[in-house]
């Protein structure tokens, strides 16, 4: 049986859009080391906001694991197949960057790595809208 495209793009909407609901629900906190940071007043991180934040980050970044063996786990169209395969690897590498973050800031916060951490999801989630939008022009 060949994979039905309109359940197929049904499910990529899903994921992507649980995957922006999950990314609101640690906004605030990345955006508050991140100020910290910028500021230079990252040693002003308590120790039980650090702790809290890592732990909403790997709670969200288990729930991207999750979406990423959905999005593997699909029927993928034979002509979006290509597409599709980058578009795990970027998702792959946007979960890894989301796990780099948690490292670099599980015990003292090492700036450079969460910068990092920071940069390779900004890049997987350009090829994951560019994956996205290939997708969608080859289906519609």
């Amino acid at each position: 049986m060949k994979p039905n495209p309109n359940f197929y793009m049904q499910k990529i909407n899903q994921i992507v859009k649980e995957t922006e609901e999950v990314g609101e629900t640690m906004n605030s906190h990345y955006e508050e080391i991140r100020t910290l940071i910028d500021e230079d007043k990252i040693d002003e991180l308590t120790e039980d906001k650090q702790l809290e934040t890592v732990e909403v980050f790997k709670k969200g970044t288990a729930q991207y694991r999750q979406l990423l063996k959905t999005l593997s786990g699909l029927r993928v169209p034979a002509r979006v197949m290509g597409v599709h395969k980058k578009m795990e690897q970027a998702y792959q590498s946007y979960v890894d960057g989301c796990q780099d973050m948690i490292e670099s800031i599980t015990n003292d916060v090492d700036v450079a790595a969460f910068d990092a951490a920071e940069q390779k999801q900004d890049q997987a989630t350009d090829s994951i809208a560019l994956a996205l939008q290939k997708i969608t022009n080859s289906l519609i």
